[in-house]
């Protein structure tokens, strides 16, 4: 073959490897390691890290009135960063008490000891393999952050997230916790005719059917768990005044705030603390 064969031989291999390129999707990012909190993505079959420039910057003292919730899975969280043993944690109970922004409370806390936190959506946990042999050579300790998470029959994030809490030949290591919320205790709906199944021994000892075993299974795998309940009304006020005050709303402006919060949380049909916090929004911008 002559060297002008070659030449436009190279040069036709070129303009094929050009064509695929532009098929292909690109390469997923290098991942920014000096970032505080990322978030899963996804372009095809590929994920990676991506960073979070703009992080929710909540504070422990800013949520009220779930003192107990705050203390154990504080204690956890410096347990984890202190190379100590430490459970992953599932945050159950009403609509805006704090769960997820107790997680963000974490990360402003210790992202300086070098708590690292990672969200993953549900639609992307079969990819937490990926995750945990990512992070698993890096010195920061890492919480995965799975929000408002629940399961329907035979999703398949579900054995994906109990292989990685408790039930993997694969150990996840050292620097990796899961923090997760939901409204259902054990993460999948529950139906009455479920506890048909259930088996009466003779010695009046009751046992749950395999469908009721599959799904408490689930929930077991978190070593704490944290219940969170409805705000009683004196509560919703004290957070609303907090939230106030944070704010700048004058004192004079804040005591005459009563009647309306209260209207506020009835119009909406929740006393929680995201009720209160948006109400806070309103009436500030209206009086200051």
């Amino acid at each position: 073959m002559s060297n002008l064969d070659l030449t436009s031989l190279v040069e036709r291999a070129e303009r094929v490897l050009a064509q695929l390129e532009a098929w292909l999707p690109p390469a997923p990012p290098a991942t920014d390691w000096s970032a505080h909190a990322y978030r899963w993505r996804k372009r095809g079959d590929r994920g990676w890290l991506d960073a979070v420039s703009h992080i929710s910057r909540i504070q422990a003292d800013d949520l009220q009135h779930i003192e107990r919730q705050k203390q154990l899975i504080d204690r956890n969280t410096q347990h984890f960063l202190d190379g100590k043993p430490a459970n992953n944690v599932l945050m159950t109970g009403a609509r805006g008490t704090g769960k997820s922004s107790l997680v963000k409370a974490m990360l402003a806390a210790y992202a300086q000891r070098g708590l690292r936190l990672i969200e993953v959506d549900k639609a992307d946990l079969g990819d937490l393999g990926d995750i945990v042999d990512l992070i698993d050579p890096r010195p920061e300790k890492f919480i995965i952050f799975c929000d408002d998470l629940s399961f329907e029959e035979g999703e398949a994030g579900y054995k994906a997230l109990k292989s990685v809490l408790d039930g993997s030949v694969r150990a996840s290591g050292d620097n990796l916790l899961i923090y997760a919320t939901s409204n259902r205790r054990h993460l999948m709906p529950e139906y009455m005719d479920e506890n048909l199944a259930a088996k009466h021994q003779p010695d009046g000892e009751i046992h749950p059917g395999e469908t009721v075993e599959e799904k408490i299974s689930l929930s077991e795998r978190f070593g704490l768990w944290l219940s969170f309940y409805p705000f009683k009304q004196d509560d919703y006020l004290d957070i609303v005044k907090h939230w106030l005050r944070e704010l700048g709303c004058p004192e004079s402006e804040i005591e005459a705030s009563r009647t309306e919060a209260l209207q506020w949380a009835l119009e909406r049909g929740s006393r929680s603390g995201r009720v209160a916090l948006q109400f806070a929004r309103d009436w500030t911008a209206r009086h200051v």
